[in-house]
C-alpha cells in the first residue's frame, strides 16, 4: 500500500474519531438538559401540589373583603354570635354551623324540636356562629352567601325562622345553589315579612360578608375540628356519642336547678 493511501486512511480514522467525540459531547449535553428539565418539572409539580395542599379547606377571604358589619343584635366577642332565646336563660348552647354542611342539617333535624322547646320556655339561650367551611373544602361561595343572607334576616328580626328554612332547603354538598342570591331571596318568601327591599339589598350587596369572614376566622382560631361544633356551657357535647335530644334537655334542666 502506498504511503499516500496509508495517510488518507489515517486521516479518515482521525476525522471519524473526532466526530464520535463530538457526538458523545452532544449526547451528554442533551441528557443533562433532559434530566435538568425533569427536575424542574418535578419541582414545579411539587410546588403546585404544595399550593393546592396549602389551600385545601381554606376559604378565600379575599373575596369576603370589606367592612365588618355585624348584624343587628349580635353579641359576644367581636359581636360574632347571633343570639336566639332569652338573655335571662341560665344555660347557653353555642353552635358553629355552615349552611352547606350536611352534618349540620342532620344536627338540626334531630335537635331542633328540643332546642325550640327550651328556648321558647326561657330555659336555654343559643348563640349561633356562622362558618364557611364547605366553601373552602368544596369550592364555591354558597356558605358565605347564605350566612350573609341569614345575617340580613337577623337585621329584620327573622333569623330563627330563616335559619330553619335554609337548612330545610339545603342543596347537596357539591351543589353551590346557595351562591345564587335569587335563590336565597326566593327562600325568604317562606318567612312571613322577610322578603322586603331592605332584605334584598342586604343580600345582593353582601352587606355582612366581612362579618362572615371574621366569624370563620374565629372558628379557625378556636381550633375546632369541623361543623357542627356544639358547646353546652363551654363543653363540646356533639363529640359525645351518647348525646341525644332527650339527654341535652335533661342536661339543661339539671343545670338550671343549680
Amino acid at each position: 500500500m502506498s504511503e499516500k493511501n496509508r495517510e488518507g486512511k489515517r486521516t479518515a480514522r482521525e476525522k471519524l474519531a473526532v466526530e464520535r467525540e463530538k457526538q458523545k459531547s452532544a449526547d451528554k449535553r442533551r441528557r443533562a438538559l433532559i434530566v435538568g428539565g425533569a427536575v424542574v418539572a418535578v419541582l414545579g409539580l411539587a410546588a403546585v401540589i404544595g399550593v393546592v395542599a396549602a389551600n385545601a379547606g381554606k376559604d378565600d377571604d379575599s373575596e369576603a373583603s370589606g367592612p365588618v358589619v355585624a348584624p343587628s343584635g349580635a353579641q359576644g366577642k367581636d359581636s360574632l354570635a347571633i343570639p336566639v332565646g332569652k338573655d335571662s336563660a341560665k344555660s347557653t348552647l353555642t353552635v358553629w354551623e355552615d349552611f352547606r354542611c350536611p352534618a349540620c342539617k342532620s344536627f338540626e333535624t334531630a335537635y331542633r324540636p328540643v332546642i325550640h322547646e327550651l328556648t321558647n320556655a326561657g330555659e336555654l339561650k343559643v348563640e349561633y356562629h356562622l362558618v364557611t367551611l364547605i366553601d373552602g373544602n368544596m369550592r364555591g361561595t354558597g356558605s358565605r352567601t347564605a350566612a350573609n343572607a341569614a345575617a340580613c334576616a337577623q337585621d329584620a328580626g327573622k333569623f330563627p325562622a330563616y335559619h330553619d328554612v335554609l337548612f330545610d332547603n339545603q342543596p347537596s354538598e357539591v351543589d353551590d345553589a346557595f351562591a345564587d342570591n335569587a335563590r336565597l331571596i326566593e327562600l325568604a318568601g317562606k318567612v312571613d315579612g322577610l322578603d322586603t327591599p331592605a332584605f334584598r339589598t342586604c343580600v345582593e350587596k353582601g352587606t355582612h360578608n366581612g362579618w362572615v369572614a371574621k366569624s370563620h376566622q374565629a372558628f379557625n382560631k378556636g381550633g375546632f375540628s369541623g361543623t357542627p361544633t356544639v358547646l353546652f356551657d363551654g363543653e363540646n357535647i356533639y363529640q359525645d356519642r351518647t348525646m341525644t335530644p332527650a339527654k341535652l334537655k335533661q342536661m339543661v334542666q339539671e343545670a338550671n336547678k343549680e
